[in-house]
């Protein structure tokens, strides 16, 4: 019996070290196979871009995952608190396992096999194993994961600490709603900072790691108030608050408020995905989702909003003056209009505006039904409200209201003032325009708006879209012949050109009126937008000239070498055009547009900043008597400052007695130029006062006759007027400087001849060595056409492709 005895013994003795080293030739195996966890020590997880407006507003976020690095040092205790007890209360006390814990879950695993069970298996990971995982291994549910992710926990544990390990946790743990990490996921479910959160809220986002869906705030919300509330006495039992404070917590609602991603600001659309297509072409797509780049805007919030109304107002104006052009959508009434009206989604970015249906119509009059609020969680309200348009409302639509719209049309209405229940009717314009307003010494792009509605339309008409800028163009052909020899008081023969094109087809450009006015001055010329002499004065320059100062100015690229382009023929952007005459306002310094001042990486340090300007004593400590630091301008000097001065003093003259005098509603001294192309396709104003510089464009997206007398002066000069006196409001007028050195004498702005000063003559600044005409000198006079001119007998020329204007 004895023998038998040892002889099993023996055996079993001899089985186990079989099997003991069968396991450790499996987990042998299994290390050799183990990803290399000493990468955790220099990780970098992906982390949210976020761009700011110039007063540090948040404007938006980009990301895949939606993730803000949270140092351990800086998460709130209560959040700490409320994860260990739903995830690990021993964490800082076990080793990388929870060896208890593991004999339970693999009891619970064998008996779930032994009664043929199919589902997940249980697993014990402590926070160190889940980093284990969520790192360095995938999550399936096998033995395999499960045995390397305890050997990978228990070096993880040699190799860091317990704080490095809970802020890779607390950082990296997906959470739900595109949320990773517990900085972000307090935004996207509270709009809150971590710090803002109360116990309750913290304790919901504990809540979340076993399955962020499991316990969805909207589709399953009394699964996720009971996991919140199994937090909060777990809290209780480990002694981080007391059971009458848990008690109190599990009374209170999740109040989940869903944070929008994109832009955060519904004026700046335009403007955040500009900065968003930079940032994608300066740093790569990886680096704008997922480097963490703090970017400092030039955006002026404000100004913005000024913008937005400005360029919406005149859109909306021109667009009611050619009438009603159609309603939204139509819809079935049925039982439940609200349901139905839901599903159309309205314009975003226009909150003044609201979606309504028609349910009544009555001879001048409609009563209609507003779409209902859609909750966080996409459920449409049951509230129904409804209010009345009458035609006394609608003052720009000629027909009755009730013949215009009938029952179940869709449109979009917006409040009328001091009057509850009572709507106007709104239409979305199908005119377009941009804006774009800088400041001409630094070339910050204040505020820029694109289009009336990103919602409708992405397509950024500041930054993208090539138009012909018409006689807007004129200031840098008139700036050439300043830089040449040319003063203000120069005479220029307004009379019939013919050109001939190198095909042997003939151009005889025109002025706006068809008529001609003989010999006027440079002044004059600008002024009233003369064609004629625009094009003589291009032909004396020579077009090899306009192009080079059309390049310096950055407003063409490779421009052809034909007269028609000195009329503006070319295509450029509002912010090209707007770029260039802010180089004029900054005393011919090229200004090159930006909308960032300066970008971060996620360590703060600075990567790019626009401001190039050099001071070399600007980061002394203390003041010992020495002179005030000096700022070194290195940007090219594409302008003499006196020629900008010149040019300056003549688009004055365009606001003051010229084709932009809706400008003078502004107030204060502003130079600008008005440019209007063929068939009234394109309408411009750009211009600037000493602070700030503006371009105003509008026109059909495909080009068309916006209709008769459709010019820059009559669109887009008063949008320029009202967003610019909105804009510098309380911001006293200022004077545009002359540079030291130049002559001012009064002349005759029709002969150029000085004068006494008074009447109807004009202050003329003129460069040293020159000054007024001691007679007329007509540049451009050939005899028959001047006699033309004089007795009357020229022909009109024919309305063609000459006429921009």
């Amino acid at each position: 019996m004895f023998r038998l005895l040892s002889w099993l013994f023996g055996f079993g003795v001899f089985s186990g070290l079989i099997v003991l080293g069968g396991v450790a030739w499996y987990v042998a195996m299994l290390n050799e196979d183990l990803p290399d966890y000493t990468a955790l020590m220099d990780y970098q997880p992906p982390v949210t871009t976020r761009v700011h407006a110039a007063d540090g507003v948040l404007l938006a976020e980009f990301a895949r995952e939606r993730r803000l690095f949270q140092p351990v040092e800086t998460i709130p205790p209560m959040v700490i608190e409320a994860f260990l007890s739903a995830e690990d209360k021993d964490f800082y006390s076990h080793f990388g396992i929870d060896v208890a814990g593991v004999f339970r879950a693999a009891r619970d695993n064998v008996m779930q096999a032994v009664d043929g069970g199919s589902g997940n298996l249980v697993g014990a990971s402590t926070i160190t194993q889940q980093v284990a995982k969520n790192f360095l291994l995938t999550s399936d549910q096998t033995w395999d994961r499960k045995i390397k992710e305890a050997l990978l926990a228990l070096r993880i544990e040699n190799a860091m600490s317990k704080d490095q390990i809970l802020e890779l946790y607390l950082n990296e743990i997906f959470l739900g709603l595109n949320s990773y990490g517990v900085a972000a996921a307090a935004l996207n479910y509270f709009d809150k900072a971590l710090y803002e959160l109360t116990y309750a809220e913290a304790a919901y986002l504990a809540a979340l790691p076993k399955g962020p869906s499991n316990y969805h705030p909207f589709r399953r919300p009394e699964a996720a108030i009971e996991r919140r509330n199994w937090v909060l006495d777990r809290m209780a039992e480990n002694g981080y608050i007391t059971l009458e404070e848990a008690s109190a917590y599990k009374n209170e609602n999740l109040n989940v408020i869903p944070r929008a991603g994109g832009s955060q600001l519904y004026s700046a659309e335009y403007f955040t995905e500009e900065v968003r297509r930079q940032l994608a072409s300066l740093y790569g797509e990886d680096t704008l989702y997922g480097g963490g780049m703090s970017v400092r805007t030039s955006l002026d919030p404000q100004m913005q909003l000024h913008a937005r109304r400005a360029l919406m107002d005149g859109l909306i104006a021109f667009d009611q003056g050619r009438g009603f052009h159609g309603v939204e959508a139509t819809i079935e009434l049925g039982e439940d209009w609200g349901s139905a009206l839901a599903g159309i989604p309205p314009l975003g970015d226009v909150p003044e505006w609201t979606l309504a249906v028609v349910l009544s119509t009555e001879a001048n009059a409609v009563q209609i039904g507003l779409r209902p609020a859609i909750d966080v969680d996409g459920r449409v309200s049951s509230e129904r409200v409804t209010g009345t348009i009458p035609g006394s409302a609608v003052s720009w639509v000629s027909e009755p209201l009730g013949q215009l719209l009938g029952a179940g049309d869709v449109v979009y209405v917006e409040p009328v003032a001091g009057e509850p229940g009572v709507y106007t009717l709104r239409q979305v314009p199908e005119i377009e325009g941009a804006i774009v307003a800088m400041d001409p010494r630094t070339g910050r792009v204040l505020a820029l708006v694109g289009g009336f509605s990103f919602a409708e339309s992405e397509f950024n008409r500041a930054t993208q879209a090539m138009r012909q800028p018409g006689s807007s163009f004129k200031p840098i052909v008139y700036a050439a012949a300043l830089d040449n020899g040319y003063t203000p008081a120069s005479v220029i023969l307004d009379a019939p050109l013919e050109v001939v094109n190198a095909d042997g087809s003939v151009w005889q450009p025109e002025n706006y009126a068809r008529q001609f006015y003989g010999p006027q001055t440079l002044r004059r010329g600008i002024e009233l937008s003369r064609n004629v002499m625009t094009v003589r004065l291009a032909r004396d320059l020579g077009m090899p000239m306009i192009e080079e100062y059309s390049r310096l100015f950055g407003v063409y690229e490779d421009m052809p070498h034909v007269l028609a382009m000195a009329l503006g023929a070319g295509e450029t952007t509002v912010m090209r055009l707007t770029s260039a005459y802010a180089t004029i306002a900054n005393g011919g310094r090229r200004i090159t547009p930006t909308l960032i001042d300066r970008i971060q990486d996620r360590y703060g340090d600075t990567i790019y900043r626009h401001d190039e300007r050099i001071c070399e004593n600007c980061q002394q400590a203390d003041w010992h008597g020495q002179a005030a630091p000096m700022i070194i301008d290195s940007r090219a000097q594409v302008l003499d400052p006196m020629t900008a001065y010149q040019i300056t003093s003549m688009m004055e003259g365009v606001v003051q007695r010229g084709t932009g005098t809706a400008v003078r509603a502004v107030g204060r001294p502003v130079a600008g130029k008005t440019g209007t192309t063929n068939d009234y396709k394109d309408a411009w104003f750009v211009g600037f006062t000493p602070e700030l510089a503006v371009g105003v464009y509008v026109g059909y997206d495909t080009p068309r006759s916006m209709g008769s007398s459709s010019t820059g002066g009559e669109l887009a000069a008063p949008i320029f007027a009202d967003f610019v006196s909105a804009a510098l409001e309380g911001v006293p007028p200022t004077r545009f400087q002359a540079p030291q050195g130049m002559q001012m004498d009064w002349i005759d702005p029709a002969t150029g001849v000085e004068i006494v000063a008074g009447g109807s003559g004009v202050q003329e600044a003129f460069k040293p060595g020159t000054g007024p005409n001691l007679m007329t000198s007509v540049i451009g006079v050939n005899s028959q056409a001047f006699d033309n001119i004089q007795t009357g007998a020229s022909q009109q020329p024919s309305f063609g492709t000459g006429r921009l204007f």
